[in-house]
C-alpha cells in the first residue's frame, strides 16, 4: 500500500560515503498556501524553500534548528523558512501576492526570487549559531542550494526541490531530496548519480503521479545499495504561543506601548510564520507589564 502522507526519509551507502534525503511535503506546503494566501508563484517558491529547509535541518543532530534565508531582487522578497531535526517547518515570505507570468509553460520562480543572497543558519543544541551565505546562481533555489552546499560547506550535493500547483491553485504536489558525497566515494558511483538525477525529469510531477520519497530514493541511487535509515513525518508547524507574545510585549519599552495603546487603544501582534493575531487591551497590558518576571 503506498504511503501518502508527508514524510521524510533518510539513507545511506554501505561504504557511508553517499547520504540522501527524500521527502513528500504536499500537505504541509498546502497548509503554508492557505495560511499566507499565496500566489501560484509565492506557493510555489516558499513551498521550495520550506522543503529545503527540512532536507537541510535532518542532516542535524536531534536538537537543532535551521532558518533559510533567500534575500533576491524578485516581486516576491524575503523568504524565510524554518526547521528542525524533528520536522516540523514554518515559514513566510514578503510578498504573498506577487505573480509572473509562465515562463515556457511553468512557474516563473528564478524571476520571482531574482538575484540575491542565500543565507542558512544552524542554531546548535549549545546555542551557538553556525552561519554561512553564498549568492542565489539562478534563483530556483534548489540549484542555490547545491551551489551553498559546495562552496560554503565544501561538500559535493545535489538538491532538488519541486512544488506542482493545481489548476486551483492548491498544492497538487511538493517534495524534494538532497545527495551528498563524501571524498572517498567512488567515481563510478558519482557518474551513475548523475546520470540518475539528469534523468528524473519532474521531481513534482514524480510525487504528483504517487510516488513517495522511498520511490524518490530509487530514482536517485538507482542500482548504488543503499540502506533507510529513518523515516520521519513532517509537518507545518508554528512555534507561536500567547506565552512567547506575551513576553515580546514585556520586552516592549513602556513609550512604545503607551503610542500604540493611545493610538489604536489596545496592542496587536502578527505572527509572520501563520498569520495569527494576539490582541490585548489596556487593562490586559497593564496586568502583563506588572507581573513579576
Amino acid at each position: 500500500m503506498k504511503d501518502n502522507h508527508d514524510h521524510l526519509v533518510r539513507a545511506i551507502t554501505k561504504d557511508r560515503q553517499i547520504r540522501i534525503l527524500a521527502a513528500r511535503t504536499t500537505d504541509l506546503v498546502e497548509e503554508a498556501r492557505k495560511l499566507h494566501k499565496t500566489s501560484p508563484l509565492a506557493t510555489a517558491a516558499l513551498g521550495r524553500t520550506l522543503t529545503g529547509a527540512l532536507l537541510v535541518a535532518s542532516l542535524l543532530k536531534s536538537g537543532h534548528e535551521v532558518s533559510l534565508s533567500i534575500d533576491g531582487s524578485g516581486p516576491l522578497g524575503k523568504i524565510i523558512a524554518e526547521a528542525n531535526y524533528k520536522g516540523e517547518v514554518r515559514g513566510y515570505l514578503k510578498n504573498p501576492n506577487a505573480n509572473l507570468p509562465l515562463k515556457n509553460g511553468k512557474i516563473d520562480v528564478a524571476g520571482g526570487v531574482g538575484q540575491g543572497e542565500l543565507t542558512v543558519r544552524k542554531m546548535l543544541a549549545n546555542g551557538k549559531p553556525y552561519e554561512g551565505s553564498t549568492k542565489l546562481i539562478s534563483g530556483e533555489i534548489g540549484e542555490d542550494l547545491t551551489y551553498y552546499f559546495t562552496v560554503s560547506e565544501q561538500i559535493p550535493s545535489s538538491v532538488g526541490l519541486g512544488v506542482l500547483v493545481d489548476k486551483d491553485m492548491s498544492v497538487k504536489a511538493a517534495g524534494g531530496f538532497l545527495l551528498q558525497v563524501m571524498p572517498d566515494a567512488s567515481e563510478e558511483d558519482i557518474d551513475l548519480l548523475e546520470a540518475n538525477i539528469a534523468n528524473i525529469g519532474s521531481l513534482s510531477r514524480n510525487i504528483g503521479a504517487g510516488k513517495g520519497p522511498e520511490e524518490i530514493l530509487e530514482l536517485v541511487m538507482g542500482d548504488i545499495y543503499y540502506r533507510i535509515l529513518e523515516k520521519t513525518d513532517v509537518k507545518y508547524h508554528c512555534r507561536c504561543s500567547e506565552d512567547r507574545i506575551t513576553a515580546l510585549v514585556k520586552s516592549l519599552s513602556s513609550k512604545e506601548i503607551e503610542s500604540v495603546l493611545e493610538e489604536q487603544g489596545k496592542v496587536e501582534i502578527q505572527c509572520h510564520f501563520c498569520n495569527q493575531t494576539y490582541s490585548f487591551d489596556e487593562n490586559e497590558i497593564n496586568d502583563i507589564m506588572n507581573e513579576e518576571s
